[in-house]
């Protein structure tokens, strides 16, 4: 970030974004989670609210119906009748006003010593004279009261998913709704008490009626489902929650509430607000705790409704909550880069421009800058300013080319000289060292010449056994005086120059080769001979001068063939040609398959002393080219321009001998 300002623009537009935006956001699903549940528990709060009302209310009619019949002149007339038929009477009236009030039961207890005693057989002793409560009753308690509401209240218990331990596998106990009422006389005395009670257990018309009253038809979205429940301790004795959830199924009696529920509701007295798994599936629930006239908790009423649904919702109104803010946080970044980006990029233009113009590329410039606010006024500042360096540029350059030319010139002029002098001085070492030598050579010679002159004289006849040994020597001491020579034309060619005559070139090449085939057979050379006798015109030059070049040109290919290091499986050939030039000249060349001149060679090859041999002294080449320059020939040297019969790049030298006709001359020089 210390480096670039786009990085610092970029962190500075993206790290609030990145970085607020989301922790906004996720700050925002929190809420949206804890809202959403928090509203999901304030309707099951209101729902049980709304079912605790109905059973508190069903509990006071209860209490108001039995008080109602306690308190009627029915019941009066009915105590006043005889003994005899005082029973039928009584029971008359309280069988049509069992069924008028909805009452399981209610029962006439007169203020004997044996009622007493029924009274508190039945679970109802101690309460006041006018009391309504929650009570659960046994078996034989029940049948005191009614017949059959024992067997009403016998359930069956399910096993359920974590409920808590039991070794039960019957309730038989009821959860009744009970009201006592105490009978009075005109003098106010004790007549009796009146009982009168509704049994929950399987009581279904009034469990639905509850859940038709808390969840209408419509009351719940997205396809939730509302339930009721009463439990007797944790069984559940009246209940529209389904077995494995499908309407059309058993009702869940039976089953049992969970152990968390039950500590919380029965062990602790809390009213459970919340998730709960209810039977086969997790269900908003509302638990609330049910006690008896003496305080003891004895059951719970229940509703909730099926959570699956509202958490789908919710995690969809969440899900879209975090796709809307995700949005937002990517169009506030597009649009802050688009921003950044009209502050870095022109400054970053300036900075490659000034790079490309440090890299020789003089003509770079920024541009036009959009907007022109101050940095498009400071890129077209520095686009000025270049166009001024450019233009002085341009200028020092132009002096600067005429003083390198000025320099070049005289930098050539000096070169030249220079060359001159060192190739004088080579040359005059040379001489003087090849004049020093012919000298000290040529006094002996002329001292065996004359001395074999005198023997000659002297013996005469009798010379004639030794005539062909004092001819050998003749031979020797002629060739002594020719080696001679050719060391002075060495050294001075112009002024030494052997005789000339006509000469097939094809002849000469053939004597030539007696002289190099040993050569070509040890280093298993392949000879391609391709002169033909008399298929160029003859040339003017002296015999063993040229013999002497083609033999230096042919051993110079053999070697470089034999010390070639290139591709294995190349065939060495030295080929032999001989051509007719359009001007007339002849032309012979000598062509190696070796590794052929690079440039720096071909530029150096005929200066004296070059040569690329460990042994060699660099003269033959250049004492070559002086020998045919002398009679007007030319010696070059080049590549084989095609390629070999396997496809491979070009490779080795040819060297081109150019003779012309000319004058020749008498015999050789003495």
């Amino acid at each position: 970030m210390t480096r670039s300002i786009r990085h610092r623009l970029l962190a500075l537009t993206l790290v609030p974004l990145l970085g607020v935006l989301p922790l906004l956001g996720l700050i925002l699903l929190l809420w949206g989670n804890t809202a959403i549940d928090g509203l999901l528990i304030g309707k099951i709060r209101s729902d049980l609210a709304v079912a605790q009302g109905y059973f508190d209310r069903v509990l006071a009619e209860v209490g108001s119906g039995t008080q109602a019949v306690a308190e009627s002149a029915r019941l009066q007339r009915a105590l006043a009748i005889a003994p005899p038929e005082r029973a039928a009477a009584l029971d008359g009236l309280l069988t049509r006003v069992r069924r008028e009030r909805g009452l399981d039961f209610l029962q006439w207890r007169p203020a004997t010593a044996s009622a007493a005693a029924d009274t508190d057989a039945a679970g109802l002793a101690g309460l006041p004279d006018h009391s309504t409560s929650v009570a659960v009753l046994t078996a034989a308690q029940l049948d005191a009261l009614a017949q059959g509401l024992s067997e009403q209240s016998r359930i069956a218990l399910v096993a359920t998913d974590g409920a808590a331990p039991t070794d039960r596998t019957t309730e038989d106990r009821g959860l009744v709704l009970v009201a006592h009422a105490r009978v009075t006389g005109a003098a106010g005395e004790t007549l009796g008490w009146l009982r009168g009670g509704v049994l929950l257990n399987r009581n279904l018309g009034f469990i639905d009626h509850i859940n038709e009253i808390v969840y209408p038809e419509g009351s719940l979205a997205f396809g939730s489902q509302g339930t009721a429940t009463l439990f007797l301790d944790d069984v559940r004795v009246s209940t529209n929650v389904r077995l494995f959830g499908d309407p059309a199924a058993e009702r869940a009696i039976g089953t049992r509430v969970s152990a968390i529920v039950r500590e919380a509701v029965l062990g602790r007295g809390d009213t459970w607000l919340g998730r709960a798994f209810v039977v086969k599936d997790w269900y908003v629930s509302g638990y609330l705790p049910l006690a008896d006239a003496g305080g003891r908790r004895v059951g719970m009423l229940y509703v909730g409704f099926l959570e699956r649904p509202f958490v789908a919702v919710k995690y969809a109104v969440l899900a879209g909550i975090g796709v809307v803010f995700f949005a937002v946080m990517l169009l506030a970044a597009w649009w802050s880069l688009r921003a950044a980006g009209r502050i870095f990029r022109p400054l970053e233009a300036m900075t490659a421009t000034m790079r490309r113009v440090e890299s020789g590329e003089a003509t770079a410039r920024v541009g036009p800058v959009t907007p022109p606010d101050e940095i498009g006024r400071l890129a077209a500042t520095l686009d000025h300013l270049l166009d001024t360096v450019d233009d002085k540029t341009r200028a020092l350059q132009h002096w600067g080319d005429a003083l390198d030319h000025k320099v070049a010139e005289r930098t050539a002029a000096l070169e030249a000289a220079q060359q001159q002098l060192v190739r004088s001085e080579k040359l005059a070492a040379i001489g003087q060292l090849t004049a020093s030598i012919a000298h000290e050579i040529n006094n002996p010679i002329a001292v065996i010449q004359g001395n074999l002159d005198l023997m000659r004289l002297t013996l005469g006849a009798h010379a004639t056994p030794v005539q062909d040994e004092i001819r050998l020597i003749d031979a020797q001491v002629e060739r002594m005086r020719l080696i001679v020579t050719q060391l002075l034309q060495y050294a001075r060619p112009n002024e030494y120059a052997g005789y000339v005559e006509r000469l097939d070139v094809a002849e000469v090449v053939q004597d030539s080769l007696v002289l190099v085939r040993h050569l070509l057979e040890r280093e298993r050379v392949r000879l391609d001979n391709q002169c033909v006798a008399g298929s160029a015109p003859a040339v003017a030059i002296n015999r063993q001068e040229l013999q002497q070049v083609l033999i230096n040109l042919m051993v110079n290919a053999v070697q470089a063939m034999a010390g070639d290091t290139g591709p294995q499986g190349r065939e060495r050939v030295l080929t032999l040609s001989v051509r007719e030039a359009a001007d007339g000249a002849v032309c012979i060349d000598v062509a190696d398959t070796g590794p052929g001149l690079d440039e720096a060679t071909r530029a150096a090859l005929f200066q004296p002393f070059f040569t690329t041999k460990r042994d060699g002294n660099g003269l033959g080449l250049w004492i070559s080219r002086g020998l045919l320059e002398r009679y007007g020939g030319e010696l070059l040297a080049t590549n084989r321009p095609q390629h070999d019969t396997q496809g491979r790049p070009p490779a080795g030298a040819v060297f081109t001998l150019v003779l012309g006709t000319g004058e020749v001359s008498p015999g050789p020089p003495r």
